[in-house]
């Protein structure tokens, strides 16, 4: 819930202030800018919540914090790679596969109702996904046209 609140406050933060500095309404640019934005939130989540995140891999998976700041990592790059024209498309297609890897994730910590701040299994569950998953095909589409564009045949 968290992300998306940043994703969207963001987003009309930057519309509004890009309103008044360029004269004109860049949606383009004030989405890869909330994206931007909660990418490095949720980064910073991998570091300050590692513990919990661990626990959204299953245990046969090796190096799960390794991974998890890894991942961090990755989101961080993420974030200014879509700030940088040149990089901007490649990056977009990057968080796409990105976003669908980790959703298995996501339903895992879901089914055995974690807590990702606290590091217990006493979260939403399943509820979780009825958030979660419309929230997953949100980024992705909202990664999609702010990064690649409609494709023009």
């Amino acid at each position: 819930m968290k992300p998306l609140v940043v994703l969207i406050l963001t987003f009309c933060l930057s519309l509004g202030i890009l309103w008044i500095v360029q004269g004109e309404m860049n949606y383009t640019l004030s989405a890869r800018i909330a994206l931007s934005i909660m990418f490095i939130f949720t980064a910073i989540g991998h570091f300050a919540f590692s513990k919990g995140m661990t626990l959204m891999l299953p245990d046969f998976v090796p190096f799960k914090k390794a991974i998890v700041y890894l991942t961090g990592i990755l989101e961080i790059l993420f974030a200014i790679g879509i700030l940088i024209p040149a990089y901007q498309v490649p990056t977009g297609w990057t968080i796409i596969v990105f976003l669908i890897l980790i959703l298995p994730s996501n339903i895992y910590a879901a089914v055995r109702h974690l807590d990702i701040q606290k590091a217990t299994f006493d979260g939403n569950g399943l509820a979780y996904l009825w958030f979660r998953i419309p929230m997953q095909l949100l980024l992705l589409t909202w990664t999609y046209f702010s990064t690649i564009g409609p494709i023009h045949l």
